[in-house]
């Protein structure tokens, strides 16, 4: 049976991913302010669920992070 985690996909440097989630994070604050000062309206709502959904996302990667050893 095969494992649903990938096993041959190369661990990036440490300070890559620290960098990629902080922009990510910034990227994240960036779309927040968007959707609180109202741009695009008819996509206010799933911005909403995509910026929610990311925050766990990042949330999730940092904790492995601080956990990996």
């Amino acid at each position: 049976m095969e494992s649903s985690t990938p096993r041959n996909i190369p661990t990036p440097p440490v300070e890559g991913v620290s960098e990629l989630i902080q922009q990510l994070e910034q990227d994240r604050a960036w779309l927040l302010e968007q959707i609180d000062r109202g741009r695009w309206p008819d996509f206010r709502l799933d911005l909403a669920a995509l910026e929610r959904e990311l925050g766990q996302l990042l949330r999730r990667a940092a904790e492995q992070r601080s956990t990996d050893p």
